[in-house]
């Protein structure tokens, strides 16, 4: 019998007591059913949570051997994410948002492109074929808003940077996440901004996506920080030095 491939799902937290059992639960109950042919874990990633976000992560990997925890002392989704897809040698990373607003039937496309071939697989909620529901006309608009400043500013072609359902190779995770620089909210539009201009493949998942009105992000707060973050981008472009990416 061939070895299984290996996969890391990452759910990183910050204080997130109220959400996180549901998310474990749902999570290990749909991967034992549907992610059986790969050998995966679920790493909950917990970053500077002051409430009883990791005393809860640790009782549930105390009762459950599929699930791991470990702790950052720092904020930061971006650190969060980076920090739990070194932490563990698997063929595959993942993560995706502890209060589930991506619908996880689509969890199983998005991990089997990476064995056809593609280098990180995003989930996206501005293809055809997507379904969001909930979200607010401010959170609309800055996203459509997000995306189109991306593609103008630097001729890529994905269609969402920011939805919290991702997927990359460890040849991808070991080459090119080290390299982002950001360790907020802006994590995830770098990394794909450097992957397409330096060739890697991302296939994109049309989405179901739920808005979560109780989620703890700051519209207003992540979007500064991403225009920081392109505005960098922009004027250091990384990429065109010829040793970048080797």
């Amino acid at each position: 019998m061939a070895k299984k491939l290996s996969l890391n799902i990452v759910i990183p937290v910050y204080n997130e007591e109220k959400e996180l059992l549901a998310c474990i639960r749902t999570l290990c109950r749909f991967a034992g059913e549907y992610l059986s042919d790969f050998d995966w874990v679920i790493t909950i990633a917990d970053n500077a949570s002051t409430d009883s976000t990791l005393s809860i992560g640790r009782d549930i990997a105390r009762k459950d051997k599929s699930v791991r925890v470990i702790h950052l002392d720092q904020k930061g989704r971006g650190r969060a994410v980076k920090f739990a897809w070194d932490s563990l040698s698997t063929d595959f990373v993942a993560y995706m948002d502890v209060d589930l607003s991506t619908d996880l039937k689509h969890l199983p496309a998005l991990v089997g492109s990476l064995v056809r071939g593609y280098d990180i697989a995003i989930g996206t909620r501005n293809a055809r074929g997507s379904r969001v529901y909930g979200r607010s006309i401010l959170r609309t608009v800055t996203s459509k808003g997000y995306i189109l400043l991306i593609k103008l500013f630097f001729w890529v072609h994905f269609s969402d940077a920011q939805c919290g359902f991702k997927a990359t190779t460890r040849h991808m995770a070991e080459r090119l996440v080290p390299r982002v620089i950001d360790n907020e909210w802006f994590f995830d539009s770098e990394l794909l901004i450097l992957a397409e201009k330096l060739g890697y493949r991302i296939y994109e998942e049309p989405v179901t996506w739920i808005d979560n009105p109780g989620s703890t992000v700051r519209v207003m707060k992540t979007a500064m920080g991403d225009l920081r973050g392109l505005w960098r981008l922009f004027w250091t472009r990384p990429w065109i030095r010829k040793d970048y990416g080797s």
